[in-house]
């Protein structure tokens, strides 16, 4: 019986589970809210709560049996949370055949709007993107350790059901941010369960992937797409430099690169079914029009 764990049963996470739940699979993993948690227990899910704390014995004994363990939590302060409280536990189970550990394309810093294969040395330019590429390196040290295939995916700006532009534009919160140059990349949940699916079939240990689109994009310009499909006026144009933004919203616009998705297509066989952004959009369409 193949059996998913997920520390952080999250999003993307959650898109591989319905995945792999339909096939026959048992699902575990844990979650940090508890409406969360009670919605996907409800969905036959063995799930417990944990936020990075120590000793909590009864998420490792939710671990027998894994055969497959995709790991999305971020790191903290002490680095791993998963590494630090169940390294040992995880070695010695003896049944895992892979492990996925979900990073971000944001630890290859900013790249002047360049393209960027997992070739690339990462350049992180914040305490939360150098976190990330220390996690990943501690993930491939423990690969190398145990013996057991670990797999880094390095994730794009993430959208689908539920996440994303037309809910803002639906509330009148979007934002038409304008940075001369600035390009993001994205992609699909969906496509993200696929990309995570075709590495489960064909594990290689020690790899990097890129999980993007093809097409990087402006963010103001996705916005404006997006406004334009549902029939509403685009919100006006700001400035970056005249923009309200968080720090962690700001962050996000210190680093503009296009991300080249080449080895998920040669090496795994991906065949995006959101090749761009307009086709995701596309997809989303009729579940905004009807309010769901």
């Amino acid at each position: 019986m193949s059996r998913l764990f997920a520390f952080g049963l999250g999003y993307s996470a959650q898109a591989l589970a319905a995945r792999l739940s339909a096939k026959g699979w048992q699902i575990a993993g844990t979650a940090r809210d508890e409406a969360n948690i009670a919605r996907l227990r409800a969905q036959g899910y063995e799930v417990l709560r944990f936020g990075g704390e120590p000793d909590n014995r009864a998420v490792a004994k939710l671990l027998p049996g894994t055969t497959h363990l995709l790991h999305s939590i971020p790191p903290g302060h002490e680095g791993d949370a998963v590494l630090v409280h169940y390294r040992e536990q995880i070695a010695g189970l003896g049944s895992v055949k892979w492990i996925g550990y979900l990073s971000t394309v944001g630890v290859y810093g900013d790249q002047k709007g360049r393209w960027v294969d997992e070739t690339a040395e990462p350049k992180p330019n914040s305490d939360r993107t150098e976190a990330r590429a220390e996690a990943e390196q501690a993930w491939l040290d423990f690969g190398e350790k145990t013996g057991i295939p670990v797999q880094i995916f390095r994730l794009a700006g993430i959208y689908g059901p539920g996440r994303c532009v037309f809910d803002k534009l639906n509330a009148g919160t979007a934002r038409r941010i304008k940075k001369d140059g600035q390009v993001f990349s994205r992609i699909h949940v969906e496509d993200i369960a696929t990309v995570l699916e075709a590495s489960i079939a064909h594990p290689r240990a020690g790899a990097i992937y890129n999980v993007a689109d093809d097409e990087p994009a402006a963010p103001d310009e996705v916005v404006a797409y997006a406004a334009k499909l549902i029939g509403v006026p685009p919100p006006p144009e700001i400035a970056f430099e005249e923009a309200d933004l968080s720090p962690m919203a700001r962050s996000f616009y210190e680093g503009s690169r296009r991300i080249s998705n080449a080895r998920i297509k040669s090496e795994l066989g991906v065949k995006l079914r959101y090749p761009t952004y307009r086709e995701g959009l596309a997809s989303l369409l009729p579940t905004t029009v009807s309010g769901a």
